[in-house]
């Protein structure tokens, strides 16, 4: 049940239960002091009644009418609240003066259960005294009914009260209550929205600080993952680009040269078939055309490498990503001697993965590319580290890829090429990370490649 109830349920259940309690608690003590108090107050209005009559009929016999004065006297006395006073002559007590009327008076009365738990029990004194020798006494008797009274309408009048306090402090707490959770209804909805794909939706931050703060954090939340999805929607577009671009250019390759090394092939085995049919071979004329066949064959092969060098590096697979590496920057020694290529490819580095070493691979190729033809540099070093990146529980083992060259570095509003571009984007895909610094030493490319995960 407590399970089921929401946030403000609890918390205005919990104000309801802890003001009843204190209400109840404050009502309890009354009830248990009524006893003690009660009996306190029988006792103290009996002694002093008895000491205030003792003064009083000190001097009864010289007044002129002694029995008329202490009559009267009588009746002053029983105008006192809680005794009642009775003339006694010979412990028989006179007509007319018993006790009082208020005593059965039942619109003040306490119900039957509070005077059980009280319990009070009447008290008479009898006071002697003496009129011209004749002895007499005045009997006090305690009305604890009245005491009793008083204490319950007290009881009466304070649960009233405090009912009414304890209401009006409930609605006051259950309003603030209200207004301080009403955040958390918005945090319900805008996180709704957000699930649904509405990540442009925005929460005010309202209500106490804690929420405020959480109110902030879903609103970043929710333009971090806007800011996602459109990154997502640019790479992906991005990517369509990149195969239709990639798909051109080969098309282009096969059409512009493998095209003409077919043609000419084609022509030369038609020349060949024709001296083969004319039955006049001539050696030098079907010499000439098989070395032309050669010469096309061999163009054939080198197109078909270059190609296929563009889909996947010829020999990653087979020889490993340091032999390959080593290959491609033995092309390019040979294509620039005049450069200094110093390579550093750490011994300590493990198995990364296949993606991971085609990635590695594409980025020192696109750097070097970049490097030999816009920065103009004598001197190029290319490192390869191990490294780790730790992806949410996982730890990934990567590798640090770093090209730095000495050339004229990049312009002020240098923008990334298309090269590049895509190997940021396809870094940032496996979760990794390049940056291109520039400065007056040359530029440095470096990017973190994670590799194979590991718990």
């Amino acid at each position: 049940m407590w399970q089921k109830l929401s946030l403000r349920a609890r918390i205005n259940l919990l104000l309801a239960l802890v003001l009843m309690l204190g209400l109840a608690a404050n009502i309890a003590r009354l009830v248990l002091e009524a006893a003690p108090r009660v009996q306190a107050e029988d006792q103290s209005v009996v002694r002093l009644a008895r000491e205030f009559i003792e003064t009083i009929v000190a001097g009864l016999n010289e007044a002129p009418d002694p029995d008329a004065r202490l009559n009267q006297i009588v009746h002053d006395l029983n105008r006192l609240r809680h005794v009642s006073i009775t003339r006694q002559i010979d412990t028989v007590a006179r007509a007319g003066q018993t006790d009082r009327s208020g005593d059965n008076d039942d619109s003040r009365s306490p119900p039957a259960w509070f005077i059980t738990l009280v319990h009070p029990e009447k008290t008479a004194v009898s006071v002697p005294i003496s009129i011209h020798g004749k002895s007499e006494s005045l009997l006090i008797t305690s009305h604890p009914n009245d005491e009793m009274a008083e204490i319950w309408d007290g009881i009466v009048t304070q649960l009233l009260i405090g009912s009414v306090i304890a209401i009006v402090l409930f609605l006051i707490t259950t309003r603030v209550v209200g207004r301080a959770l009403a955040p958390i209804q918005m945090l319900s909805e805008a996180m709704a929205k957000i699930e649904s794909g509405g990540y442009d939706t925005r929460v005010k931050p309202d209500g106490p600080p804690e929420l405020a703060a959480i109110c902030d954090k879903l609103n970043h939340l929710a333009a971090t993952l806007e800011n996602a999805v459109e990154d997502k929607r640019r790479l992906a577009e991005r990517v369509v680009s990149l195969q239709d671009v990639e798909r051109k250019e080969i098309a282009r390759e096969l059409h512009d040269e493998f095209g003409p090394y077919l043609f000419a092939l084609r022509a030369h085995a038609s020349a060949l078939t024709r001296i083969a049919d004319s039955g006049e071979p001539n050696v030098e004329v079907a010499r000439k055309h098989g070395t032309a066949i050669l010469e096309q064959v061999n163009a054939l092969q080198r197109s078909n490498r270059r190609v296929l060098e563009k889909l996947r590096p010829v020999g990653l697979t087979e020889l490993g990503l340091r032999e390959a590496l080593g290959a491609l920057l033995r092309l390019w020694r040979e294509s620039h001697p005049g450069v200094v290529i110093e390579t550093t490819i750490s011994q300590s580095l493990g198995e990364t993965g296949e993606t991971a070493d085609l990635t590695i691979y594409r980025t020192i190729q696109e750097a070097l590319t970049n490097v030999f033809r816009h920065a103009g540099a004598t001197c190029v070093n290319v490192t390869v580290e191990p490294t780790e990146l730790l992806s949410g529980l996982a730890r990934r083992s990567g590798a640090l890829v770093r090209v730095r060259d000495n050339g004229s570095g990049l312009k002020a509003d240098h923008r990334l090429g298309l090269g590049l571009t895509g190997m940021r984007e396809r870094i940032l895909a496996l979760g990794g990370s390049l940056t291109v610094a520039s400065g007056d030493g040359g530029v440095t490319v470096e990017a973190v490649i994670p590799g194979v995960a590991r718990p």
